[in-house]
């Protein structure tokens, strides 16, 4: 998919990108289900365990990508 993001078939469920945020350990992983349904987890250096889950719908994860995908003007 590109520099700095893996992806991998959850079979049954769908898929997850995890994402490489650079020069820190800190990185976050997105399951996208087959539902439609998004899982965002957020890790940091000290824990393999997540400090935060979001759970998104489709609608809502399209708003969050028009946002940090800079397509999104208010």
């Amino acid at each position: 998919m590109g520099k700095g993001v893996r992806v991998q078939e959850l079979p049954g469920i769908g898929k997850r990108y995890d994402f490489d945020l650079g020069g820190s350990s800190d990185r976050i992983s997105l399951v996208v289900r087959r539902d439609g349904v998004r899982d965002l987890y957020v890790f940091t250096a000290k824990s393999d365990e997540p400090v935060a889950v979001i759970e998104l719908t489709e609608e809502q994860s399209r708003k969050v990508g028009a946002v940090l995908a800079g397509t999104f003007f208010d």
